[in-house]
């Protein structure tokens, strides 16, 4: 049975290795010993075409169980730092908005804790709340987000509450910057030229892969980092809801995000939208690897120490 505690303000530890990332057992994945936070949400009401993003938080920290605990960039081993993983956050289905606030609520524990919060989704549209809890958090906050989909619609299938919308809501807190946008609407379009969002298309990176430098000088001194795994090419990350043709490869997004870690003070970030298809264990590996190589880049301030 996996053991968990109470840490305080309704947020619930899990000490079990079963349910904790990298397997970790006390005192690696205690709360209080920790530097970041693994905040798990089993949500996927308002995805479109394939559900099934439910399944990606637990299909993540299984994976990350067989990750080796030693980064060969950073020659690090960022457990060391502590990981926590908290149990997964109730679902709360009577509306989208109210499941928001529950994020928002466990994000603001987890900064006001003076941890990184790095939450597992489930869909796209929980971000949101964890984007709300940074904003308020911080006064100086920008936004990266990396994603097949602009994800900036008013409103989608008549709700504003959608991961077709998350961004919309999301540019009306803090600025942000979109990378590897490949799908939008017309209005999208518009919205982005009319609002000057710094919008590095897929195509665009591809022809001139410079462009990749011009990305961090639009971001802010501090950077919530929302990831929407679609951003990867379907050859590299096939288990999304709603996969693109013509992603990014590993070390495209690999490369910016290092930089980001390096120039740039990360608030937090989010991994989301991993639907897992069973005997296939490659994109549930790639994500818990994304992850734990962003943590090894935010532990070791993303420089490379002699080996």
């Amino acid at each position: 049975m996996t053991s968990e505690k109470s840490v305080g303000s309704g947020l619930r530890e899990c000490l079990g290795p079963h349910c904790s990332f990298l397997g970790l057992a006390v005192p690696e994945c205690a709360f209080e010993n920790a530097g970041a936070v693994i905040i798990p949400v089993p949500y996927d009401a308002t995805t479109t075409y394939r559900a099934g993003t439910r399944e990606g938080p637990r299909a993540i920290l299984a994976a990350s169980r067989e990750l080796e605990p030693y980064d060969e960039e950073t020659c690090t081993e960022a457990y060391r730092h502590g990981i926590a993983t908290l149990e997964e956050l109730p679902v709360v289905v009577s509306s989208p908005r109210d499941m928001l606030d529950s994020v928002r609520v466990v994000g603001a524990q987890v900064l006001r804790s003076g941890k990184l919060p790095v939450l597992l989704g489930g869909e796209h549209l929980l971000s949101l709340g964890m984007i709300e809890a940074a904003a308020d958090h911080f006064g100086d906050l920008s936004i990266l987000h990396l994603d097949a989909h602009a994800d900036l619609r008013e409103q989608y299938q008549g709700s504003p509450y959608s991961n077709a919308c998350i961004m919309r809501h999301g540019a009306a807190l803090a600025p942000v910057v979109q990378v590897g946008i490949r799908s939008l609407t017309a209005e999208e379009h518009e919205f982005i030229r009319a609002k000057k969002i710094p919008c590095f298309f897929a195509h665009d990176l591809h022809r001139d892969p410079s462009l990749y430098a011009r990305v961090i000088p639009c971001l802010g001194k501090r950077v919530y980092l929302s990831i929407d795994l679609d951003v990867f090419d379907p050859a590299v990350m096939p288990s999304v809801g709603t996969p693109e043709p013509g992603g990014l490869s590993w070390y495209e997004v690999i490369d910016l995000l290092r930089a980001v870690f390096r120039e740039r003070q990360v608030v937090g970030f989010d991994v989301m939208e991993l639907l897992p298809v069973p005997c296939f264990a490659a994109p549930d590996f790639l994500a818990a690897r994304l992850v734990y190589k962003l943590l090894s880049f935010f532990f070791a301030g993303a420089a490379r120490p002699p080996c």
